[in-house]
């Protein structure tokens, strides 16, 4: 599988398709979902540059993170990134939104990785967007107010990265947004493992699997 079997993958399903396509990426953290929805995104146009004309827009799930203030009254801020620190229900209403809303623009947020929040209304999805590509860990998971996100993607993709190096992605992540060397290696063994293996029982779920250090 390589990025361009996946572009015409993407392109296939929106030429057969009357409305808006949304593509899943689901995958572990650390496993490079993000830089991959950015790739294939760039792929149907300039989305930097001439966002307006773009064929494809890449809507991230992290932009559904619970805010740390809202964490820390439910007591959950040690277990950020966990199923239960989302807004499952606020993302699926974006994706029935972007489904059903094509004629104007609809904002949805994004999640800055320096100040580890998210930030509301960041990302324009234009008319001329045909394509959505969303990415998040939890899109396959059958849990509480989750399940309903399978039902509004077209197809849902999961990509698998080397487990060590995927490790050390995840490690090094932490540490470039301030995390000492140990901490970063706790959090990752504490708190981003465990849910790697939730994640990783919903992967037969998918509609198409493929390693994206391969491509």
């Amino acid at each position: 599988m390589r990025l361009e079997d996946l572009t015409r993958r993407a392109a296939g399903l929106a030429q057969r398709e009357s409305g808006r396509v949304i593509i899943g990426i689901c995958g572990l953290p650390g496993a490079g979902k993000t830089t991959l929805a950015e790739r294939i995104t760039a792929r149907f146009g300039q989305p930097q540059r001439s966002p307006e004309s773009s064929l494809a827009a890449h809507v991230p799930l992290d932009g559904f993170h619970l805010a740390d203030s809202e964490l820390i009254r439910l007591g959950k801020l040690e277990a950020k990134g966990a199923p239960e620190t989302f807004d499952p229900a606020g993302y699926t209403a974006l994706l029935r939104r972007l489904h059903d809303e094509t004629d104007h623009i609809v904002y949805a947020p994004s999640f800055d990785r320096e100040l580890e929040q998210p930030i509301a209304g960041a990302i324009p999805v234009f008319p001329a967007a045909k394509i959505i590509f969303t990415e998040g860990n939890y899109l396959l998971s059958a849990g509480s107010e989750w399940h309903q996100i399978r039902a509004m993607c077209t197809e849902i993709w999961f990509c698998e990265q080397h487990q060590q190096t995927r490790v050390n992605r995840l490690i090094e992540r932490h540490i470039r947004f301030g995390k000492s060397p140990e901490a970063a290696a706790a959090w990752v063994r504490e708190v981003d493992e465990p849910n790697a293996r939730l994640i990783e029982s919903t992967r037969s779920h998918a509609d198409l699997i493929f390693r994206i250090d391969e491509l």
